[in-house]
């Protein structure tokens, strides 16, 4: 067993010291069918945004950690973990932000460490100026903290469907809700490579109508990696560059996916589908840049990449106040977390922009996961570190 494949941290000082069985569950889900929605007039695109290389950006608190405010080993079982992928749970009774993890370590002394794939938070806190704080976790509680499977130890929420012969990892690349059910993409791990490196078996879409209580898989969404991946399911050439996924709402009535290949070396990939669409895979369409560019209705294959590599754990949102979509990610390269900005989702897209340095931030940074709930100048976003094996609320003042 091995968490997300590591970073090579960079010379430098040692970083700071970190805020430091249940049945498979294999519902069968079937995805309703509706049509695009009608196009909007083209707007005229917004003004470039000022430079935000080199904004200040700052660590607020950990997320996750036995030293951290949460004390998530001894409320939730949880020592080690990573990603904190983070969401509106669009529900108007009880508006929460829901974050999932990737694999996760609770008691080392204890028998298989207590490991789990994945875990899932709860979060109310709007003032991430302080952090972000998360409730107790209550078993059978759609709202507490955590789904648990008892108190004090926080229940593995997406689990394996058996359809890969090997497996080592069952890990969550990008959540959404639309209304008020919860969709998570994530990918199977086949194999950790080197730092940075890993193969995928599939990745696919679950989903909970809990409030991420309880998540089916649908087995139409999957997207092997290979020809030979999953035994009796094809290989569609193209869904490759779909393993690990990035959520962003258009500001067209499109629910947009960015795609990259299992490890942090590839470049991103781009595909739209109408959001009541979102489990059909046969609905989507990709980008393809070539003579101006257009999109290509359910052709994988089809889609050319709408910025180069390498590209490592992304997250991406509209922001108001920029006036443009923004992605974040760490190169594969660096391992600095950086930013791009674009007046559209197919771009064009700026160049990188520094955020973090892995020099500023030594122990191998990456996985940065933007808050739905940053507004205005202020972009809070959750970050991952090797060396400490847990997650980090980041701030940046946006210009």
């Amino acid at each position: 067993m091995q968490p997300q494949a590591g970073v090579v941290p960079p010379p430098g000082p040692n970083p700071p010291t970190p805020g430091f069985p249940q049945t498979p569950n294999a519902t069968q889900l079937q995805p309703n069918a509706a049509p695009f929605p009608p196009q909007p007039a083209p707007q005229p695109a917004p003004p470039p945004p000022a430079n935000i290389a080199g904004a200040p950006t700052s660590l607020v608190d950990w997320v996750t950690g036995p030293n951290g405010p949460n004390k998530t080993l001894q409320r939730f079982g949880i020592s080690g973990t990573d990603l904190g992928i983070a969401w509106d749970n669009g529900d108007p009774a009880n508006r929460q932000v829901l974050m999932a993890f990737g694999d996760t370590f609770g008691y080392c002394k204890v028998r298989g460490q207590e490991w789990r794939y994945n875990v899932l938070f709860r979060s109310s806190d709007h003032d991430l100026s302080h952090g972000i704080h998360v409730a107790d976790g209550v078993p059978n509680d759609s709202y507490s903290g955590s789904p648990v499977w008892t108190n004090g130890l926080s229940k593995q929420v997406v689990n394996t469907i058996h359809k890969a012969a090997h497996e080592t990892g069952i890990i969550p690349t990008s959540a959404i809700s639309i209304g008020r059910t919860q969709y998570m993409n994530y990918m199977s791990i086949r194999q950790w490579g080197r730092d940075g490196e890993w193969t995928t078996n599939y990745s696919a879409i679950a989903r909970s109508l809990d409030n991420g209580q309880n998540w089916g898989i649908y087995p139409g969404t999957i997207r092997t990696a290979s020809a030979d991946a999953v035994p009796g399911v094809g290989f569609t050439p193209g869904n490759e560059n779909f393993q690990m996924g990035a959520f962003m709402r258009g500001n067209d009535g499109y629910l947009y996916s960015f795609g990259t290949p299992s490890g942090r070396g590839g470049p991103a990939f781009l595909s739209r589908v109408p959001p009541n669409a979102l489990p059909d895979v046969t609905r989507y369409q990709y980008w393809n840049g070539d003579n101006g560019g257009h999109w290509v209705p359910n052709s994988p294959g089809a889609a050319t990449p709408v910025f180069p590599g390498p590209v490592g754990e992304m997250s991406a949102q509209y922001n108001r106040y920029l006036k443009q979509y923004l992605v974040l990610y760490t190169n594969g390269g660096s391992n600095d977390v950086v930013a791009r900005t674009a007046p559209a989702p197919q771009g064009p897209w700026s160049p990188e922009q520094p955020l973090v340095s892995s020099f500023q931030m030594p122990g191998g940074i990456y996985a940065p996961m933007i808050h739905p709930w940053s507004s205005g100048r202020d972009l809070y976003f959750n970050l991952s570190l090797w060396s400490a094996y847990d997650v980090m609320l980041m701030h940046t003042v946006l210009p």
